[in-house]
């Protein structure tokens, strides 16, 4: 997607952390910012606990954690 957007394709929503450098070195400049929502977390859907997944179980508790 940010190649697209570098080759003048068009614009892109992305997080900020994918291109903070390239917006800091000019490659690319933030429009509509007002327009951009505050991030609030994510959203996490997943299967019943009853199925208990000690991986899955790990990553639900690292993200909420965080």
């Amino acid at each position: 997607m940010i190649d697209a957007v570098l080759l003048g394709y068009g614009l892109a929503y992305l997080p900020e952390s994918f291109v903070s450098d390239r917006i800091k070195n000019g490659d690319l400049i933030q429009v509509l910012d007002e327009w951009c929502p505050l991030f609030e977390g994510y959203y996490l859907y997943y299967p019943n606990r009853r199925q208990n997944n000690p991986a899955l179980s790990l990553v639900v508790d690292a993200l909420r954690t965080k």
